[in-house]
């Protein structure tokens, strides 16, 4: 008698386990790690409120006082990619205990600096230091938080630790200068360096990329000749217009960025995974982290001008007006974090974008004499936006890269942030800068050739010492000014817009 088959047992369908969940100890990592991130981009914006205090201290020429500002931000964004890279390959904590006690002694250096060439000099050496520790910190967090719910939310952290420490500089900076000297606004960074040095040993395992090889110094040179003559051309070209000089870095650094992408795709370790631009996911997070960056820092710059000098306020008064846009950037965060569960990721980011594209067009209508809470109201809108946009961006750019390629994957983006920092303040700064000179040129004729007619702080004590006189000149100067920040603020809305619509076009349906 034959038999039927015996019928095959069915396999049970396999699924992936659940990533593991960090525990107490990552947890504390990360408030540690928090520590550099607010460090860094806190000392981006820290000169906006000691501007004055600095302008008496070393009477700067004002090539000097130029890079006095941006230098940090500029040397900061040549290096990530190249340190984010240099972390993967001889360790994320080694370099991150480096990169603290170089920002520590660059610190100390600047804050005891005699000369404006020795501030200079010091605000140089904080670039590199910043460099290693930006990249490090998001790297190590990517390794600490393995699970994708908690990843996020370190993230986010991060994030608002980074974002805030923008807006923290000018309130920190504004209380220290009412009891210390300019100094003691770079002094602060030395105690907490030292908690880091102390502490980070502690934060876990060393992380590295598992295959090892050699750092691609070749391709860090050329990555870094690349930026630098971008910067530089866009700097001279800012102050001397597009000349020879301008042209022939320009081309310098777009030849050296030629080579670096050659070189990128033919090492055995390149960087740079390049295939990572071929991801829509990560090439959005980079360039709206970037617009970002570019739009809030340049507006950052003009707003404390336009609260102490046009709107009268003392550094520490105008610092506690503009802490609320500190709690829009947390409520950003927030907001992101709630929205992804019931939108795509795509969508809040794209939605982030605009809701700060509307915050700078309402900059834009602000007039001289408009109520402070009108202007702050605006920027909290910003805040709100880019807290919303920046939380989701950085876990794309740590979620689209392998693991092992964390350092590099968070070098391109924090450069992109970096350069959008240096360049709003740049590029922004020069739009309402010439806006400025003009408006002055057709209604202060006789103040627009001297230094009234160059910033609005100069017109201001100029005006100081005419009396009643000086009362035209001061409405003029306050005017142009003004007007300046609008032309600039309308720059920064028009690039969130734009980059709303790339960020909505390649993150549709992800």
């Amino acid at each position: 008698m034959a038999t039927s088959p015996t019928p095959p047992t069915p396999t049970p369908p396999t699924t992936e386990p659940e990533a593991p969940r960090a525990g107490a100890r990552a947890w504390a990592g990360l408030a540690v790690l928090l520590l550099p991130a607010l460090l860094v981009s806190m000392d981006i914006s820290v000169l906006f409120v000691a501007a004055p205090a600095l302008a008496a201290a070393f009477d700067p020429t004002a090539a000097q006082w130029v890079w006095m500002m941006d230098v940090y931000g500029f040397v900061m964004a040549s290096l990530l990619i190249a340190m984010g890279g240099l972390g993967d390959r001889i360790g994320r904590r080694r370099l991150l205990l480096a990169g603290g006690a170089a920002f520590g002694a660059a610190s100390a250096l600047v804050a005891l600096a005699p000369t404006a060439e020795l501030l200079i000099a010091g605000r140089v050496l904080l670039g590199v230091g910043a460099a290693t520790l930006a990249p490090s910190t998001l790297a190590l967090i990517r390794g600490l938080f393995a699970h994708p719910g908690q990843r996020r939310a370190a993230v986010g952290a991060w994030t608002a630790a980074f974002s805030g420490g923008a807006v923290a500089g000018p309130v920190i900076g504004g209380l220290l200068l009412e009891h210390f000297w300019w100094g003691s606004v770079f002094l602060i960074n030395v105690p907490v360096m030292a908690v880091l040095l102390i502490a980070a040993p502690l934060l876990g395992p060393e992380s590295r990329a598992p295959e090892g090889g050699s750092f691609d110094l070749p391709g860090a040179l050329l990555c870094l000749a690349a930026l630098l003559g971008a910067v530089f051309a866009v700097k001279h070209a800012a102050e001397h217009g597009p000349d020879a000089a301008a042209v022939l870095a320009l081309a310098g650094g777009l030849a050296c960025g030629a080579l670096f992408v050659l070189r990128q795709r033919r090492a055995a370790h390149p960087l740079i995974d390049l295939g990572l631009f071929g991801n829509p996911a990560f090439s959005a997070a980079v360039a709206a982290n970037g617009s970002v960056s570019l739009a809030a820092a340049g507006m950052g710059f003009l707003a404390f001008t336009y609260l102490q000098v046009v709107q009268g306020l003392s550094p520490f008064a105008a610092a506690l007006w503009a802490l609320p846009t500190f709690l829009g950037t947390v409520a950003g965060v927030a907001a992101a974090g709630a929205a992804t569960a019931r939108v795509s990721r795509g969508t809040v980011i794209a939605t982030g974008l605009a809701v700060s594209a509307l915050g700078f067009a309402g900059i834009g209508t602000v007039g001289p004499t408009s109520p402070v809470p009108l202007f702050i109201g605006s920027y909290i809108v910003v805040t709100l936006g880019a807290g919303m946009t920046a939380a989701l961006a950085n876990d794309l750019v740590l979620g689209s890269a392998p693991r092992e390629r964390a350092g590099a994957a968070s070098g391109v983006s924090e450069t992109a942030v970096e350069l959008g920092n240096a360049l709003g303040i740049a590029v922004l700064g020069t739009i309402a800068a010439a806006v400025y000179r003009e408006t002055m040129r057709g209604e202060a004729s006789a103040a627009a050739d001297g230094a009234a007619g160059q910033t609005v702080a100069a017109a201001a004590e100029q005006a100081a010492g005419m009396g009643e006189a000086g009362r035209g000149l001061l409405d003029t100067a306050f005017a142009a000014f003004t007007e300046g920040m609008n032309a600039a603020a309308l720059t920064g809305a028009g690039v969130m817009a734009a980059v709303a619509v790339f960020a909505a076009l390649a993150l549709r349906g992800r």
